[in-house]
C-alpha cells in the first residue's frame, strides 16, 4: 500500500485535471451541437462564439457544459470515452473472435511491435558493439562518441522521410525495414551510453587484481567488465525499448501505412476521429509498459542468478 498510494494519488490527480480540461476544450463543440438542436445559446452566431474566450462561453452557457462530456467527436475525450473506445477495438474484438481484424488495435499493435523488436535488436547490437569498441580503443572513443552524440540532435521527424526515401532508392521494398532502421536509430544511443558506463564501472584495483592473476583481456571482459555492466545495460534497454517503439510509430507516419498504431493515429487525424487517436495512443502506452515490465522481470531474474542485489 505504501508503494501504491503515491501512484494512485498521482493517477487521481491526472484524471481530475483531465476531466477539468474537458469542459473548456469542448464547450465550442457543445454549443454548436446545441445550436443545431434549436437551443438558445449565447452568442447565437458561431462566428461570434469563435471570437470569445472559452471561459466566457462557459460562464454564459453553464447549462451546456455537461454536453461537452458526451460529444461523439470531442476535441478532448473523457477518460471513460477513451476507455470505451479502447475496449471496443481490443477486448470486444477479441471476445468476438476477431482480434486480428484490421479494425482491431491488437492487430495494429502487433504490426508495430514487429518493427519495434527488429529495431530494438538492431539498435542493441550496434550500441553494445560501439560501447565495447569505445572502451577498448582510444581512437574509437575520440571519434565515435562525439558523432553518436551529434546524431541525436537531428529531429527524428526530419530524418524519418530521408531514411524511407533512401531505403526505396537502394531497392529495399516494404515498410518494415525503414521502420526498424528508424527504431534502431533512437534505440542505439541509450544502449551505447549505458554500456560504456557499465564497462568502465570496475575500479582500477579490480582490474589490477585480474592482472596479478595473469588474466587475458578477454577473460577480464567476460569475468569483470561484462558482469559489472549488466545493471547499466538493463537500465539502458528499458529506455531503448520505449524509444524504439516511438521510432516505429514515427516511422509509420510519413510512409502512408495503413497498418500499425502510427497509421491509426494518422488516419484518425485525417478523418477527424479524436477517439481513435486517443485509443491508439493509449494502446501504444500500454504496449510500452508491457515491454518495459518484461525487461524488468528479465533483469531481476538475470541479476539474481548472478548473485547481484536488485
Amino acid at each position: 500500500m505504501r508503494a501504491a498510494l503515491p501512484i494512485l494519488t498521482v493517477l487521481a490527480t491526472i484524471v481530475a485535471l483531465w476531466y477539468a480540461a474537458v469542459a473548456p476544450m469542448n464547450i465550442r463543440g457543445a454549443l454548436d451541437v446545441a445550436e443545431r438542436a434549436g437551443e438558445d445559446v449565447v452568442p447565437a452566431e458561431s462566428r461570434a462564439r469563435f471570437d470569445q474566450s472559452v471561459w466566457r462561453l462557459m460562464f454564459n452557457n453553464a447549462e451546456y457544459i455537461p454536453l461537452g462530456y458526451a460529444l461523439d467527436r470531442p476535441r478532448l475525450p473523457t477518460p471513460v470515452q477513451v476507455g470505451a473506445e479502447l475496449w471496443k477495438t481490443t477486448g470486444e474484438m477479441a471476445l468476438r473472435g476477431r482480434p486480428m481484424s484490421k479494425r482491431s488495435l491488437i492487430y495494429h499493435g502487433w504490426i508495430t511491435l514487429q518493427s519495434t523488436l527488429w529495431g530494438f535488436a538492431l539498435g542493441t547490437v550496434l550500441g553494445m558493439a560501439g560501447a565495447i569498441a569505445i572502451v577498448y580503443s582510444r581512437v574509437v572513443n575520440m571519434s565515435l562518441m562525439p558523432w553518436a552524440i551529434i546524431s541525436q540532435t537531428v529531429p527524428i521527424v526530419a530524418l524519418a522521410p530521408m531514411i524511407i526515401v533512401l531505403s526505396s532508392q537502394v531497392g529495399i521494398e516494404g515498410r518494415g525495414v525503414p521502420k526498424a532502421i528508424i527504431s534502431a536509430y533512437l534505440c542505439y544511443f541509450p544502449v551505447l551510453v549505458g554500456m560504456v558506463k557499465g564497462l568502465r564501472s570496475p575500479g582500477a584495483a579490480q582490474l589490477d587484481l585480474l592482472k596479478t592473476y595473469s588474466a587475458s583481456g578477454l577473460q577480464a571482459f567476460l569475468k569483470l567488465r561484462l558482469p559489472a555492466s549488466m545493471p547499466y545495460l538493463f537500465t539502458s534497454l528499458k529506455i531503448g525499448i520505449a524509444a524504439a517503439l516511438v521510432g516505429t510509430i514515427v516511422g509509420e507516419l510519413p510512409t502512408g501505412a495503413i497498418s500499425g498504431l502510427g497509421a491509426r493515429i494518422l488516419i484518425g487525424d485525417q478523418f477527424g476521429t479524436p477517439l481513435a487517436i486517443w485509443a491508439a495512443l493509449f494502446a501504444a502506452a500500454i504496449l510500452a509498459g508491457v515491454l518495459v515490465t518484461l525487461l524488468d522481470v528479465i533483469q531481476r531474474v538475470t541479476l539474481r542468478r548472478m548473485g547481484m542485489q536488485t
